[in-house]
């Protein structure tokens, strides 16, 4: 399963695998918002259903979108994963958005999707289609990178109960621990009364063992450099997973003679997490059709997650709960939807806070520097430098809680409950979003006349959507009054006229989108596609839009305690005051290197001309206030038949252009503001005012690339599909390193070949992945992310007459452990057997 065009007829689900029949002329809805051929397609949009699915050796359905063109996914623990399009991708993917059904899953406070928490089981799912590019001109949901629409089994057409056991394991030739198993367990069951009411239930409950994050790589190597202390003799040792000893958890320290930078000790990930998983997810729909044409549904989903999350920092899930209401009508030419989901984050906790604050829990920061230096001096002359500094960090530590203790899990259980990450951990957060739009074919029935005389079709849409986040005093605070939520809301239109010239070979469209969100001017979205289907076989599209992204409800409003760092959201009525009078903290860096750098080189009597000489190295904030995120998109591309209409073949390319990136920069107010003092306030972090502000970057980014695949489709029922996409970051303009990192690969490739019937009801698949090295940027840790190859196969057999399917597959299967992204777990094999009954 590679291909934009792994396509199926919708059979019922008790027609056996290897007797599907796969045809090519697929119906989408999410290129247009209305049902048009897959081939004339106005933008790229891959399509790929539950045979597709069946028939890949990914464990589930979501994990198989790995394998469609153009589509990156990452992996931040193995219950939490993310989908990404075209480049800037993160563990919390702002700008690409995930529907079900055209309904959004996002968590609210988040403004992405956790995986997917919320979204359908493998036995529900019907199709997915991916839009891998901007989509904010028909969406308007920040979908700048892309979107990706699930659509299930509606209760009418498909009938009866399904289940599904998956067992796996994973852990196989771990060092660090043995070999743990999974499990996960799917039911569906769906009835219809008569014509007109019909009802589902789904459920799925997932348990396992979590990918470990232990990567002890020294984030800081250099920094004590200019004192010879480099390696395990760094005291400012900083490991991509470990916490309680980063930026905000060190001070640069006067010992023999030297400026020394030391770091409080901290813990590894593994000591304040929980790597066992367990998640529930149920969801239950009641469907009403009072007449052939239309539709009216309630859908109730609902997802119990305890998992590892990652954004900037990681966090442990723990009950943490999300819930959804859904109401849609539907008919011939009209839709409407409304929808509220809420979310509870339940008993989770920051592993960095946890950390830290575990430390300073037996110790504030100031006694166990006063400690550290006092037993240094008297160590000093007895040891060699490094050695006196470890002997230093002994003494400093003693009575820490060590990992595995009771005064350990004592203290992890009481900081999970305290509400402040200056002395606690928890994440409290209660959030909810309310939406509600609608969309109607004006010419379908209204103006019909008018469209078969002129070719010409309109759709009209609005949309309006609204956050409320209640205060909790640590995450989220109400400058104006804490005992009112938060809210946020945006509403939106858009009309798209398409007209058909030259006997429905060319098919132009334009559409107008606008959007009008709180603190901001009114923004227009257009969208200019044309289509060219010189015959049935060959159908070129080019297509020029733009997008905007608002900011999402953390970066607008966030106000965290973090380390001694305050995260302050990037509007006015969070940071009034915070940009117009603080110092770049990388500049302070800067500044803060240069003098210790002198000191260790020529003493510390040279320090005062030292800060006087560096003092050019700070430079004031010049970031400002949040404004909303832009693109512009140019695309072209291919579909088409040859071979008898057994190859297809699906090519594209587009060009970006980005500006006004939402970032963070650290920025640090010093406590005394005259030119006198300000070099020395700058050399003590206790001595400032510490912040992490959401602004935009002021670089203008450009990237490009391009895609091409194509499945054969042979007499014998063998099937073989390739894509290989190229990604490329063209050029940054006033580049000031805040945007966010490109973190995609160069190259990305997939081959798969498969029968589904190769003999007697066995069938089997097989494919390999390949993506190239890339550069990983983040606020938790930058560097390179090695190139991954990838195979993974399964083997099924159908007993048709019974309705069951066995399937043994596995995924990496030479077990070569790999990063996904820096900061997450390395991901080994996973093996699997499941039993589905249909």
């Amino acid at each position: 399963m590679v291909s934009s065009l792994s396509v199926g007829a919708q059979t019922q689900d008790t027609t056996s695998l290897q007797n599907r029949i796969f045809r090519l002329d697929e119906v989408v809805i999410s290129a247009s918002r209305l049902q048009e051929s897959l081939l004339k397609s106005p933008v790229s949009i891959e399509k790929v259903t539950m045979q597709d699915f069946r028939r890949s050796a990914q464990p589930s359905f979501f994990d198989a979108l790995e394998n469609i063109k153009g589509v990156h996914l990452i992996v931040p623990s193995l219950g939490f994963k993310v989908l990404n399009t075209r480049g800037f991708a993160n563990t919390t993917n702002v700008r690409f958005a995930q529907l079900i059904d055209g309904i959004d899953n996002q968590s609210p406070h988040i403004g992405a999707p956790v995986g997917n928490a919320l979204g359908p089981s493998d036995l529900d799912i019907l199709s997915v289609e991916i839009i891998p590019g901007t989509a904010s001109a028909l969406y308007g949901m920040n979908a700048i990178n892309g979107l990706a629409n699930f659509q299930t089994k509606n209760p009418f057409e498909h009938l009866g109960l399904s289940f599904q056991q998956k067992l796996g394991v994973n852990h196989l030739n771990d060092k660090a621990i043995t070999a743990k198993l999974f499990n996960e367990s799917n039911l569906r069951y769906a009835h219809a009364w008569n014509d007109r009411w019909a009802f589902k239930i789904n459920g799925t409950f997932t348990k396992g063992y979590d990918w470990q994050a232990t990567d002890r790589t020294d984030i800081s190597p250099t920094i004590n450099a200019s004192a010879g202390l480099t390696g395990a003799d760094n005291p400012a040792y900083d490991p991509v997973s470990g916490y309680g000893n980063e930026s905000a958890n060190r001070r640069t320290l006067t010992l023999a003679n030297r400026n020394i930078v030391v770091a409080r000790t901290g813990y590894h990930e593994s000591d304040v997490v929980d790597y066992h998983f367990q998640n529930l997810k149920a969801d239950a729909g009641l469907h009403f059709r009072p007449t052939k044409a239309v539709e009216l549904n309630y859908t109730y989903r609902i997802a119990y997650l305890n998992n590892v999350y990652q954004r900037s920092n990681r966090f442990q899930l723990v009950n943490y709960l999300l819930q959804q209401h859904a109401f849609q009508l539907r008919g011939r030419v009209f839709q409407v939807r409304a929808y509220v989901t809420s979310e509870n984050t339940g008993d989770s906790y920051n592993l960095r806070s946890m950390a830290e604050n575990i430390d300073r829990g037996y110790k504030s920061d100031n006694q166990w520097f006063s400690d550290f230096q006092a037993r240094f001096r008297q160590v000093q002359n007895q040891s060699s430098l490094a050695d006196a500094l470890l002997e230093a960090r002994t003494f400093a530590d003693a009575g820490r809680p060590q990992p595995g203790t009771e005064a350990f899990t004592n203290s992890l259980a009481r900081l999970q409950n305290i509400n402040n990450w200056d002395v606690g951990a928890a994440l409290r957060v209660k959030a909810k979003l309310y939406h509600a739009e609608g969309q109607w074919n004006l010419t379908e029935e209204w103006l019909e006349k008018w469209r078969k005389q002129t070719g010409i079709e309109i759709l009209a849409g609005f949309d309006h959507r609204t956050y409320a986040i209640v205060p909790d005093g640590n995450y989220f605070i109400n400058p104006v009054s804490d005992s009112q939520n938060l809210t946020y809301g945006k509403t939106g239109g858009f009309v798209q006229i398409t007209k058909v010239l030259f006997g429905e070979k060319l098919k132009l469209g334009t559409t107008l989108r606008v959007d009008k969100a709180d603190y901001f001017t009114t923004k227009l979205n257009p969208r200019f596609t044309a289509v060219y289907s010189p015959s049935q076989k060959h159908h070129f599209r080019a297509s020029y839009q733009s997008g905007y992204r608002f900011p999402s409800i953390f970066e607008g409003f966030s106000n965290i305690n973090s380390g001694g760092v305050k995260r302050v959201g990037g509007l006015p009525v969070m940071s009034q005051g915070i940009f117009e009078n603080s110092y770049i903290r990388t500049s302070i860096d800067a500044f803060q290197a240069a003098v210790n750098a002198g000191v260790n080189r020529l003493g510390v009597s040279k320090r005062d001309s030292l800060v006087k000489s560096n003092l050019g190295l700070l430079q004031r904030n010049t970031y400002t206030y949040l404004r909303p995120e832009f693109i512009r998109s140019l695309e072209i591309g291919y579909k088409g038949l040859f071979f008898q209409k057994r190859l297809f073949v699906d090519a594209d390319f587009y060009y970006n252009r980005y500006q006004d990136f939402m970032a963070q920069v650290e920025a640090n107010i010093p406590n005394v503001s005259t030119l006198d003092s300000l070099g020395y306030i700058m050399l003590d972090r206790s001595k400032q005012q510490r912040y992490r502000l959401w602004t935009n970057s002021k670089t203008i980014v450009r990237n490009y690339g391009a895609s091409l695949g194509g499945r054969y489709r042979f007499m014998q029922g063998w099937f073989v599909a390739a894509n290989a996409t190229y990604t490329q970051l063209d050029r940054k303009e006033a580049n000031d390193g805040l945007e966010d990192g490109f973190n995609t690969p160069k190259w990305m490739t997939n081959v798969s070949v498969s029968h589904a019937n190769l003999f007697k009801n066995i069938g089997f698949g097989l494919s390999y992945k390949h993506q190239s090295q890339f550069y990983y940027q983040s606020f938790l840790v930058n560097g390179n992310v090695p190139a991954i190859n990838v195979f993974d196969g399964q083997i099924t057999y159908s007993l048709p007459k019974q309705k069951v399917d066995f399937k043994l597959g596995g995924t990496n299967l030479l077990n070569r452990y790999y990063f996904s992204i820096l900061g997450g777990p390395q991901i080994g094999g996973f093996y699997y057997v499941t039993v589905t009954y249909r």
